[in-house]
């Protein structure tokens, strides 16, 4: 019974710091990590240590963030999505210090947000950069490193800086070998996939 019980709320390190009161059963909090009041955090997630969540950011079910990460305002992980360690996401296209001249009125809305968001299941590598206003489709896997400067489509595999498709992965992870036209089953777990202009789809 004890141990059902702690399975219905998060757990928390005791130098971690929790202000939201929305993170969902199940979530695990680790040292040094701070999450704001008004950001929003599923069940079942793993956040790691030393990782922000800034108020207004979204995190869904399942989702695992690694050490060292920052997820601002506007910043939005869909269920079962993958943060490497050191991943950089940005929220601001035009950056200024808010408490500058030349900043003007530019802050005194929320209308500079460009917002993020991270498709379901998708995998962003280890010290990757996202830049504000994109969207990673679901299940695609950014390599270690990329720079990811627009939308990526759904089960997309890309590297570089600029991050550019260089192939395509499964639900499950593994590379497809891909032909030019016609259907490909995944090696690994045996979901079929075809291709259409622009990418994939599942079925």
């Amino acid at each position: 019974m004890k141990q059902r019980m702690q399975q219905t709320k998060a757990w928390k390190h005791p130098k971690a710091l929790v202000e939201s009161s929305s993170v969902g059963a199940g979530t695990r909090v680790w040292a040094f990590a701070h999450i704001m009041k008004d950001a929003i955090v599923g069940s079942g997630c793993n956040i790691g240590e030393q990782v922000f969540v800034e108020s207004g950011a979204r995190i869904g079910d399942r989702v695992t963030v690694k050490n060292g990460v920052q997820v601002w305002e506007g910043v939005t992980l869909e269920d079962d999505v993958f943060v490497g360690p050191g991943v950089a996401f940005t929220n601001d296209r035009y950056p200024r210090s808010p408490r500058s001249a030349a900043a003007g009125e530019k802050y005194s809305t929320k209308a500079w947000i460009a917002p993020v968001v991270v498709e379901r299941g998708a995998s962003i590598g280890a010290n990757a950069t996202v830049v504000c206003g994109v969207t990673i489709g679901r299940s695609s896997m950014i390599a270690a490193g990329a720079v990811v400067t627009k939308s990526i489509p759904a089960f997309a595999l890309v590297r570089g800086v600029p991050a550019r498709i260089c192939g395509y992965v499964c639900v499950c992870g593994q590379p497809l070998a891909i032909p030019k036209n016609g259907r490909v089953a995944c090696r690994e777990c045996r979901r079929c996939y075809h291709r259409i202009p622009g990418g994939l789809v599942a079925g």
